[in-house]
């Protein structure tokens, strides 16, 4: 099946009143009903003028053409193909959708984040979606940041960033568990040239908040974050609200010294259960090795009690394989295998007798 040739195609429209172009709406749309999306929406959300007028209605249109797969304002008019008026009611124009939008501040930004954790305790009574209350065992809450890439210069908020595209930052926080998949409990829109850990310490509070509220509550929780969010604000936050944190550091001065008070005799070897195997040595990259130590970087009335959790990879590299590596010029020296560097280092809490922690009696003040 080609286009025609004879009547070249220049646009295509879904204008049949019979057909509906999104049907798994149907179901999604009452299960939000069910939740309470719109009475949410209705009682938390404050938008001034006229732009403001019915906030349920308008917030529920939003969701719907996300999750049909609009990813643009003009993209929602797919709400208004076919017979799509025949099935919902309401249907708003992309137009009056944008005002709505460009109306908001950020105190309306923080009312639909009120929106959006009650609409997640909801969902949760009506589904599984954060398991059962029957269930134990650790609950995860995973920090992390990504670039919503964009195109064209007049996107409110698009720039560049540490990753050089242009773009939006979407600051992210999943709740996980041995039972569930991975959750979003809270996000951040941002601009694209935002640091990674602007706002994260409050999207953490927040999402540890929505935990406490849900059958989540009184279970241990791991909060993870990878080296960009490893600040004194963010650990401090962190276990200000009775929760761990386990959060890779960064190699600054005092990490370095601590580093190099680790005696040969203090490292321990272990063996992952996720092996990876290195075609040039023909071996699985399967050992590493962990020792605790103690460090400070703040004054003592500030310092919180953790271990750092260091992890270095031995050189299985053969002798070949190095000269290789390392010679680009004829009569090059060959270099002497290299003693085992650490590769990362984390920041965990305190021993505890839970199944969250290895054995070790070690703490440390950062």
């Amino acid at each position: 099946m080609q286009l025609s040739h004879i009547r070249p195609v220049r646009s295509a429209t879904f204008d049949e009143p019979n057909l509906v172009s999104a049907a798994g709406l149907v179901p999604l749309m009452a299960l939000a009903r069910k939740a309470g999306l719109r009475t949410l929406a209705d009682e938390r959300l404050s938008v001034p003028s006229d732009k403001g007028a019915n906030p349920g209605l308008k917030l529920s249109s939003l969701v719907a053409g996300m999750v049909a797969d609009a990813d643009s304002i003009d993209g929602m008019a797919l709400l208004r193909h076919g017979g799509m008026g025949k099935v919902f009611d309401r249907g708003y124009a992309p137009s009056t959708l944008g005002q709505f939008l460009r109306s908001f501040t950020f105190g309306h930004v923080r009312q639909g984040d009120a929106v959006a954790s009650r609409l997640l305790l909801n969902l949760a009574e009506h589904t599984g979606l954060l398991g059962t209350a029957e269930q134990a065992g650790p609950v995860m809450v995973d920090i992390d940041d990504t670039i919503i890439e964009v195109h064209g210069y007049a996107k409110q908020g698009a720039s560049f960033g540490h990753s050089g595209i242009r773009g939006l930052n979407a600051l992210l926080a999943v709740v996980s568990t041995d039972h569930i998949a991975p959750v979003i409990a809270a996000q951040r829109l941002r601009k694209g040239s935002a640091g990674s850990p602007r706002g994260a310490a409050r999207l953490a509070t927040d999402t540890l908040a929505l935990v406490r509220r849900s059958h989540l509550a009184g279970r241990e929780v791991l909060v993870r974050a990878d080296s960009a969010f490893y600040s004194h604000a963010m650990v401090s936050a962190v276990m200000q609200t009775g929760a761990q944190v386990s959060i890779t550091v960064r190699m600054d001065p005092a990490v370095k010294r601590a580093l190099a008070s680790i005696s040969d005799q203090a490292w321990t070897p272990i063996r992952y259960t996720d092996a990876i195997y290195d075609e040039i040595t023909g071996s699985w990259v399967s050992r590493a090795e962990v020792a605790f130590t103690a460090f400070s970087s703040k004054k003592k009335a500030e310092q919180v009690p953790g271990r750092l959790v260091v992890r270095r990879i031995p050189d299985l590299t053969p002798r070949t394989a190095r000269v290789s590596r390392h010679c680009s010029t004829p009569g090059a020296s060959t270099p002497s295998s290299p003693p085992p560097t650490p590769t990362s280092a984390t920041l965990s809490p305190p021993i505890k007798s839970t199944a969250l922690t290895r054995s070790s009696r070690t703490s440390m003040p950062i």
